[in-house]
């Protein structure tokens, strides 16, 4: 598997604030993209969402899908979170791949989950904790 590896740092010092890099940051992506969301429990991954969903003019309240797995936004953003996955054949049993050729963008949190059924080519935005409201964004 490929990754983008081009790599760029922000420094957030409120959810606020990560949500409108992230609002910023959904102006760089394309139809069939996919984001990988990586950080720990609380890092800040659906504060990321919630902003690339409001940069592509996406209106409706983005939750985090843990106990749905996937969240469709208008057809266009696909939230994935693979915490609960217990393997790529669940993942694919649950229709997962069929995501990643629906034409959307697809974020995807706990990706190392589904490892073998990302497609090439995935941006990856990492989330460290590094205070109260504070985070460091790699992307």
């Amino acid at each position: 598997m490929r990754y983008n590896t081009h790599m760029a740092e922000f420094i957030s010092a409120s959810e606020n604030s990560t949500a409108q890099w992230a609002e910023h940051y959904a102006k760089t992506l394309r139809a069939g993209d996919t984001v990988l969301l990586i950080g720990e429990m609380g890092a800040g991954k659906t504060s990321i969402a919630k902003g690339i969903a409001r940069g592509l003019g996406i209106a409706e309240e983005v939750t985090s899908p843990t106990y749905a797995y996937i969240n469709s936004y208008e057809g266009r953003l696909f939230h994935f979170d693979c915490y609960r996955i217990e393997s790529e054949r669940q993942a694919e049993e649950l229709g997962f791949a069929d995501y990643f050729d629906a034409g959307g963008i697809c974020l995807v949190e706990w990706s190392e989950n589904i490892a073998g059924l990302l497609p090439d080519g995935c941006k990856k935005i990492t989330v460290v904790k590094l205070g109260e409201g504070e985070r460091k964004i790699e992307y």
